[in-house]
């Protein structure tokens, strides 16, 4: 990579680093983490050191944030993928920006931390909406995906 690294965006997750360094390389731009091993080191030292950086060259800048800042899709045609996938939406204020999680997990490990060992919680899964905060569970598919 050769020229001037300009800074695009910052995150403290590397997950979240690392899905957008992914969007830029599948188009075509080339791209570098910064402070990305300091914070798998630690995560609290994302804030030390002012998260992980996503850098480009300093020509593909404005290009690379205009792709990052692409809205979720409504669906993806067959063609894309395979077959039609319509997104999952917000049943309360239909955003695409939803996903699907363990609500267990944070007792399972609240119990380890306290105890020293997890304790067993029966999983319950639900979806949890980005944009408004709303938690629902299984919707029917119609319900689920605006149709």
């Amino acid at each position: 990579m050769v020229g001037e690294l300009v800074t695009i965006a910052s995150f403290r997750d590397l997950p979240e680093a690392l899905l957008a360094q992914g969007k830029l390389r599948s188009a075509g731009f080339d791209s570098v983490l910064a402070d990305d091993n300091i914070v798998r080191l630690d995560w609290l030292y994302a804030n030390v050191v002012g998260g992980i950086k996503l850098r480009v060259r300093g020509e593909e800048a404005q290009d690379a944030l205009e792709l990052l800042e692409t809205p979720i899709p409504d669906g993806f045609s067959p063609e894309q993928v395979g077959e039609e996938y319509p997104q999952p939406q917000c049943p309360h204020c239909d955003s695409l920006d939803v996903s699907f999680e363990n609500a267990t997990r944070r007792f399972t490990f609240l119990s380890w931390l306290l105890l020293g060992f997890p304790l067993p919680f029966g999983r319950k899964e639900r979806w949890r909406c980005a944009e408004c905060g709303y938690e629902w569970s299984e919707l029917s598919e119609r319900e689920l995906f605006g149709a």
